[in-house]
């Protein structure tokens, strides 16, 4: 959420960054939004100071014996205005964190301007795609005969959903053990277990609720018929790990935190059918490892140089070709003031896609989740919340199948993932 302050005192500034991402503040409803607080706050205010001079006046008239019955009815009378004031303004206070819960996050000032990918800025290229001299085929086909099944994952649950045997089921538990081991081993995160359930709390904190409801699953404990409380499926660990740190306040000898999990996640990809129906670019559960860091705002642009490298180091290591973009201010997430994608080459699309996607969200979220800390002048202010994919294990899977294939079907494994498929150098088709 942005700072309610900073609207307050420079609205201009705030409307125009907020226009370079394709957002147009409602300017005339926060201003009558923030007309009606400040006549509600300042009555209620002049109301109490009123009591409090009348509570004075009646002891003080008391004090002599006098009549203090027009004080103390006048008094008397207070309480119900009051309280219908206070009522008032907590609706009218409700109604204005409802419009900046629809707001997105400033834009950091070295993000490029643009109003979609095709304004995207390449940072970087590593790595050559491969010539192949055969017939290339993509993840679908590669993976079918080592176990890839969408179709019978399908008649269990529908489409976007898939079920992995054998060697793929092998191949994707070692992707995501080696990441797990990169990130905790050689880059300083602490591993992480979470629920895979979150209450809305949860993901109001992390800026998902109320804006992105549609694109969550959720179950209601004891049923739809049972009145409790709605649970949430996390769309990424970002929701848990970044929710460690909620109403709290984090000594600066504690940071930065530094956390990783592999979870599953869940997204309902509303607005996303037509697009990447084949395979296991786009599905409603795919695994992750998430990678986020919570830092003192001096250090959290260093921190994002940190985690892209991180990430980077994955792809190195899997000897996969890719490039790093930074996103323009049409493209950034709605939590995001700047972010980098890397973009992993698939030989069966012929194309750069997405594998990851690191963002600093300053302290955007931290503010929502009243998540501070004390600075060195013992001041307490908002920490800066950072996450990105470290990697996401099913498109990770995907890129292994199509860049490492072999003319006979089988797949190359790279040196950096064979301790975990005890030593294999190759993954085929099993026979039985």
């Amino acid at each position: 959420m942005l700072d309610l302050q900073l609207l307050r005192k420079d609205l201009p500034r705030v409307i125009a960054a907020l226009a370079t991402r394709g957002f147009a503040f409602d300017r005339a409803s926060f201003e009558s939004l923030e007309s009606e607080r400040k006549r509600l706050q300042t009555e209620t205010e002049a109301l109490q100071a009123r009591r409090n001079a009348l509570s004075k006046q009646i002891g003080q008239l008391k004090g002599r014996g006098e009549d203090a019955s027009a004080a103390m009815a006048e008094a008397g009378a207070m309480p119900g205005t009051q309280k219908a004031l206070e009522e008032r303004l907590a609706v009218t206070q409700s109604h204005l964190l409802a419009l900046l819960q629809g707001v997105p996050n400033l834009p950091h000032v070295d993000t490029p301007p643009g109003r979609s990918e095709a304004d995207n800025v390449e940072v970087r290229r590593v790595g050559a795609p491969r010539t192949f001299h055969f017939a290339v085929r993509d993840h679908v086909d590669v993976g079918a005969a080592l176990g890839l099944d969408f179709e019978t994952a399908a008649k269990m649950t529908g489409a976007r959903f898939a079920l992995m045997k054998g060697p793929v089921a092998r191949l994707h538990r070692a992707l995501a053990q080696f990441m797990l081991d990169l990130h905790t081993e050689e880059h300083g995160y602490v591993e992480c277990y979470t629920p895979y359930l979150v209450n809305a709390q949860a993901l109001i904190g992390t800026t998902q609720l109320p804006k992105f409801e549609d694109q969550l699953f959720s179950v209601k404990k004891g049923g739809d018929e049972g009145g409790g409380e709605t649970f949430y499926l996390i769309p990424t660990s970002e929701v848990s790990l970044t929710n460690t740190v909620a109403g709290q306040i984090v000594a600066l000898d504690a940071l930065p935190i530094k956390l990783t999990a592999h979870t599953p996640c869940f997204r309902s990809e509303a607005g996303s059918y037509g697009r990447d129906t084949r395979g296991m670019i786009r599905q409603h559960q795919f695994d992750k490892v998430e990678m986020v860091q919570i830092t003192e705002p001096s250090k959290s642009d260093a921190a994002l140089d940190e985690m892209v490298g991180h990430a980077e180091t994955v792809l190195q290591r899997l000897e996969l070709p890719y490039r790093v973009v930074r996103l323009c201010t049409g493209d950034i997430g709605f939590q995001s003031a700047t972010t980098f994608d890397l973009e992993v080459w698939l030989p069966g699309q012929q194309a750069y896609r997405e594998i990851s996607s690191l963002s600093n969200c300053e302290a955007f979220q931290a503010r929502s989740l009243q998540a501070r800390f004390r600075n060195a002048d013992g001041k307490v202010d908002y920490l800066h919340t950072l996450n990105g994919s470290g990697l996401a294990v099913g498109r990770t899977l995907v890129a292994v199948l199509e860049n490492h294939q072999q003319a006979d079907g089988s797949v190359t494994v790279p040196a950096a993932l064979r301790p975990y498929l005890r030593g294999a150098t190759r993954l085929a088709r099993e026979t039985a």
